[in-house]
């Protein structure tokens, strides 16, 4: 394969992994919300599951960067 062909096969990963975090995101904030209870009470919950969902996209996209890098 090329380079300019493997580097667009890591950008549609990449896309896809962020597709993917973010309808799981969206799942888990969905299910907080018809949890019920107080906004105080779901604030928390939404905070955090949005600081996990997305350190960990950050976490596999820059680890999918690096062995981008090394590999090609």
């Amino acid at each position: 394969m090329k380079p300019k062909e493997k580097s667009k096969k890591f950008q549609w990963i990449k896309r896809g992994i962020a597709l993917t975090a973010v309808a799981v995101w969206l799942a888990l904030i969905v299910s907080i919300f018809q949890s019920g209870g107080t906004m105080a009470d779901q604030a928390p919950k939404c905070i955090f599951t949005t600081m996990i969902v997305f350190g960990i996209l950050t976490a596999i996209y820059k680890g999918l960067e690096q062995w981008e890098k090394d590999r090609f």
